[in-house]
């Protein structure tokens, strides 16, 4: 059992976002790069090498540049260096920075039957295996251990619910549910 983040490979997702027309973010612009108009660009999607390369083209979430088209790309640390066609200086770059990079959410790739995007798995009802209602999916937090949903009970209280097994032993996304086994106390 496992999420993933906004990554893609070109094939249609699962669940809610088969039919979302909402952008994907793939990346965002951390801050311009030298004087000719490269940009630091931070991946938030698994398969960088093979999405963020020459030629390439992203939508944006500004309005001011809609779409944005790699003419070059090096690769640092954890970013990589990118030259936009439509970035001419580095006053342009300055502009961006913050910028999010997008793709369609049917540009996607298929998930296993046991991996779900994170945004699918928000607004899912949480049930207990008794059939006793928790609460709503609001959030998902990564961890370098595991993932947690951040649930929202009736009464506006939240916890921390481990998206693992043996607590979260069924996701029924068709029906926007998700059953658990929770420890006594989480909800008190």
């Amino acid at each position: 059992m496992s999420m993933w983040s906004s990554s893609t490979d070109m094939a249609p997702g699962r669940g809610h976002s088969d039919d979302a027309d909402g952008p994907i973010p793939v990346g965002y612009v951390r801050r311009a790069h030298g004087v000719r108009g490269d940009v630091v660009v931070r991946s938030m999607v698994d398969d960088a090498a093979t999405r963020l390369v020459v030629g390439a083209s992203f939508a944006t979430d500004a309005p001011e540049q809609p779409i944005l088209t790699i003419e070059a790309v090096t690769a640092l640390a954890d970013d990589y260096r990118i030259l936009f066609a439509e970035v001419s200086d580095r006053t342009h770059a300055e502009e961006l920075r913050g910028v999010q990079i997008t793709i369609p959410a049917s540009e996607r790739r298929l998930l296993p039957d046991d991996e779900w995007w994170p945004e699918d798995l928000i607004g899912c009802q949480v049930i207990t295996s008794d059939g006793s209602q928790v609460g709503t999916v609001h959030e998902v937090i990564f961890g370098s251990a595991q993932d947690r949903l951040v649930v929202v009970a009736p009464d506006g209280s939240t916890a921390e619910v481990p998206f693992v097994e043996a607590l979260v032993p069924t996701v029924d996304i068709a029906h926007d549910r998700i059953f658990v086994e929770l420890p006594s106390g989480l909800f008190e």
